[in-house]
């Protein structure tokens, strides 16, 4: 892709694994936050997945996201319990096997010695249990590593297109910003937002900088009273048809506190095409003699 164009950006998605969230034992937490982590360089996120702890669901969406290209994120299931199978998906996604990656394994050993100096115990990295613990740095065999400044435990990605052969070419440690972008990937963080939240702000800021946006794109809307979104959709349309660099939006509501039942309508684009858009459409919406409340503007 082009990163010179705001057009060539990568499309974003999202993935949250875990049937404590389809269950409803947990409320998901990540995608408004990934929404504002992009929203505060420009970017927006395109799509979003929730999908519970089956391996073979798992291993589909994961195979879907690394043939779109796009830059995903995804969160949850990438520990050592036997209900974690992101890692193991996503080698299974990409046809390549698993091993632990040499900069995890150190980091995982790092923390251990720091939890065992923090408890005044011995530090003692063969035990059962630690040994165990290795196992969050088993991944896909050419994945990269995504740094946890929380507690060191990495998370990983690897890019699209990485199978086989590439994989087995690909160094363990970062790589070319541009090739993130250019070739999307999915970016794999744990569930705790504490840990994952900082992990996926590295991603955006190491990884997709070249499309950053900021106060590039624009919301101009408009509150309309007693109309019904049926009757708006001509115009919608012609304006779409005629500003093809602006998407217009329509977000009906019947309970808001101030000004209850109403349409939020505009566009949304380039803060240089925004201007002509919205003027069409106060222009072909004023025959229609509709009752108007405020103007709001959102840029991002």
């Amino acid at each position: 892709m082009n990163a010179e164009s705001p057009a060539a950006a990568p499309k974003f998605g999202l993935i949250i694994v875990g049937d404590e969230i389809l269950s409803g034992k947990r409320a998901d937490k990540h995608l408004p936050k990934w929404i504002d982590l992009l929203g505060e360089r420009g970017l927006q996120l395109a799509w979003a997945e929730y999908v519970g702890d089956d391996p073979a669901r798992i291993t589909d969406v994961l195979r879907r996201a690394f043939a779109s290209g796009d830059v995903v994120m995804s969160c949850g299931g990438i520990g050592a319990t036997p209900d974690d199978h992101t890692r193991q998906c996503a080698a299974a996604a990409l046809g390549v096997p698993l091993e632990l990656h040499p900069e995890a394994r150190a980091l995982i050993l790092e923390r251990m010695r720091d939890v065992a100096l923090e408890k005044g115990l011995p530090y003692e990295p063969d035990r059962a249990d630690n040994q165990h613990r290795l196992n969050m740095g088993v991944f896909p065999q050419g994945a990269r590593i995504i740094p946890n400044p929380y507690n060191k435990i990495p998370g990983f990605y690897v890019l699209s297109g990485a199978g086989p052969s590439q994989a087995a070419k690909a160094p363990s440690g970062g790589s070319d910003p541009r090739e993130a972008g250019e070739r999307g990937g999915i970016f794999f963080v744990p569930g705790f937002p504490v840990m994952a939240w900082p992990m996926m702000a590295w991603v955006l800021d190491t990884y997709c900088s070249a499309w950053f946006r900021r106060d590039a794109w624009q919301e101009k809307s408009v509150i309309i009273f007693g109309a019904m979104e049926a009757t708006l959709t001509p115009v919608m349309e012609r304006v779409e048809a005629a500003h093809p660099q602006v998407r217009v939006f329509s977000l009906p509501s019947v309970d808001h506190p101030e000004w209850g039942v109403h349409i939020d309508l505009g566009v949304k684009g380039p803060v240089a095409a925004v201007p002509a858009a919205y003027n069409d459409l106060r222009q072909w919406l004023a025959p229609m003699n509709l009752s108007y409340g405020p103007e709001l503007v959102r840029n991002t």
